[in-house]
């Protein structure tokens, strides 16, 4: 029983010492002058930073893959907007060209343009009663009314009350794009630079495209003046020898003399084989005239197609000229462009540093608060 009871004791000892070291441990900690008042607990707060990297790296990652999809958009948008401007381009060429062909009265809308339609047609509506004035006839409205004055009047009061909050509204709408443009100017100019590039390859492109259809006009121009050239000479030696054929034929060469009848001065007409030679001289004449107006006609009609050619290849200079005028605007325009988003984004870049420095430097304070509040209680 003795050895129980020591047993005991010692073991209520050992117990009474365990709780005295937790207890001094414990004192220890509480009134330890710098945990109590600065009250920081680091492995929270490393934990949060870790937290608030792992967000950042998220974020970071998400508005990445956004800013891939928005350039990729806007490549594809720039690429179908240049599409659709030539298609338009090329449909307002063919469109000029057709109407340049036509004549203003034999078009399909002549009648829409006839400066004499105003005289030919009658008045729509003669008054307000007028019997042509049906329901099928869609000659008279709503609104078509001798009160026409101060309906307006109260419509424009009307439409001014409602400019003034469609002005606060867009005040308001502004405010809010603004601060999405300034979040956005700074993808553009990535964008821009390569939609730049884009024009310049295309505008290569185009420069090789003009210089080879220069040359084929060309090429085709020389053809059809050789082949005018052969067709002129070819024409003359057909008329030449066809002249040549008739004055050397049989026809013209027998004797005119056995068509005069021997029983006056008449002719038999079954046995008349020819002309005098005044007359035949006279037919030379003639014909040599006729020859010499076919040469000058031809002769106009070469020096109208030369003035044709030449007027043609000064609209086609003239237009390239206007082409490159257009494209020098248009490089100067972007230029001033990328220089004002380059401001912008600089401005957002220095606004964004700004706003990050005042949330790091708020966001320790506001923790440290909560943190001493906890250990305080």
């Amino acid at each position: 029983m003795s050895g129980l009871g020591q047993l005991r004791e010692q073991r209520e000892a050992a117990a009474v010492q365990r709780r005295r070291e937790q207890e001094f441990l414990r004192r220890s900690r509480i009134f330890n002058a710098r945990l109590r008042t600065i009250g920081i607990d680091k492995d929270a707060l490393d934990v949060q930073v870790k937290e608030r990297k792992i967000q950042e790296a998220i974020e970071k990652a998400r508005h990445e893959k956004f800013a891939n999809d928005m350039k990729r958009n806007d490549r594809l948008m720039c690429l179908l907007e240049e599409q659709q401007k030539r298609e338009i381009k090329d449909m307002n060429k063919a469109l000029k060209e057709f109407q340049k062909n036509q004549t203003p009265e034999t078009r399909r809308e002549f009648d829409l343009n006839d400066p004499q339609a105003l005289k030919k047609d009658r008045p729509a509506r003669v008054s307000d009663t007028d019997p042509r004035c049906t329901i099928s006839g869609m000659q008279k409205f709503a609104g078509e009314d001798l009160n026409y004055e101060q309906r307006m009047k109260f419509q424009k009061e009307q439409i001014r009350e409602w400019s003034l909050q469609q002005q606060k509204d867009w005040k308001t709408a502004l405010a809010d794009q603004k601060l999405a443009d300034d979040l956005y100017d700074k993808y553009r100019v990535e964008i821009d630079r390569k939609i730049m590039e884009l024009q310049r390859q295309e505008e290569e492109s185009r420069r090789a495209v003009c210089t080879a259809t220069k040359g084929f006009n060309r090429i085709q121009a020389d053809e059809l003046a050789y082949k005018k050239e052969l067709d002129k000479s070819q024409t003359l030696r057909d008329n030449m020898d066809e002249i040549t054929f008739l004055l050397r034929g049989d026809f013209l060469s027998e004797n005119p003399a056995q068509a005069l009848s021997p029983l006056g001065d008449r002719v038999l007409v079954d046995r008349w084989k020819g002309m005098s030679p005044e007359q035949l001289m006279a037919i030379r004449h003639y014909q040599k005239e006729q020859v010499q107006e076919n040469l000058r006609m031809k002769e106009q009609e070469q020096r109208r197609d030369a003035e044709w050619d030449r007027q043609r290849v000064q609209a086609a200079r003239a237009q390239i000229l206007l082409e490159r005028e257009q494209q020098r605007q248009h490089r100067e325009r972007r230029r001033d462009l990328d220089f004002m988003n380059a401001e912008l984004s600089q401005e957002q870049r220095a606004k964004n540093i700004s706003l990050k420095e005042e949330a790091y430097s708020n966001v320790p304070t506001a923790q440290y608060y909560a943190q001493f509040n906890t250990t305080t209680r």
